[in-house]
């Protein structure tokens, strides 16, 4: 069996969880709604308020996709009543952020400001000058729009500076050393 698999999902009152033919699950809760279709050997029952998944036999690719069905499942259940968030810092000297209506306006150095537009089912909070978070309900959709936001300008192994995660160390190099003749 598979560790992660194996393990059943309990699914708060407040949501509402659908099967529907061909494994398309659909996840409503008080932040919202997402559906997915799952691969259709996998075998997902809903009993009560507790999910389960299995699979048919133990063949390589449904030992693969037990835990990943598994995983995707709670992560839609958990988006859909607590949400997801994602906070990112910027570092270094005149280096700022603000929210403009839908627009994420970044100073990162360049000659010009950066500017990112909010996706649906994504939102950018600033609560400072140097602090982003974003936040939605599809931890997918939320990793991958931080990761674009950091790609703007990552950080640069010398002085550290540029767009991080909260959190994220960065190795920083030393520089380069005077040589002796």
């Amino acid at each position: 069996m598979s560790r992660i698999g194996k393990h059943p999902i309990s699914v708060p009152a407040e949501v509402t969880v659908k099967l529907e033919a061909n494994n398309v699950v659909t996840v409503k809760g008080p932040k919202g709604e997402l559906t997915q279709t799952f691969h259709p050997d996998m075998i997902i029952a809903l009993e009560g308020n507790v999910l389960s998944v299995s699979r048919p036999d133990d063949e390589h690719l449904h030992k693969s996709l037990h835990g990943l069905t598994r995983t995707l499942l709670n992560n839609m259940v958990e988006g859909v009543s607590k949400g997801y968030s994602k906070d990112l810092e910027v570092v270094g000297v005149g280096y700022k952020v603000e929210k403009k209506g839908t627009q994420l306006v970044m100073n990162l150095g360049f000659s010009h400001p950066v500017v990112v537009e909010e996706i649906p089912g994504i939102s950018i909070a600033v609560p400072a000058a140097n602090k982003i978070t974003i936040s939605g309900i599809d931890k997918q959709v939320v990793g991958q729009f931080a990761a674009e936001v950091r790609g703007k300008r990552p950080p640069e192994p010398y002085k550290g500076k540029g767009v991080r995660y909260a959190g994220e160390v960065i190795h920083l190099k030393a520089g380069k050393t005077g040589g002796k003749k």
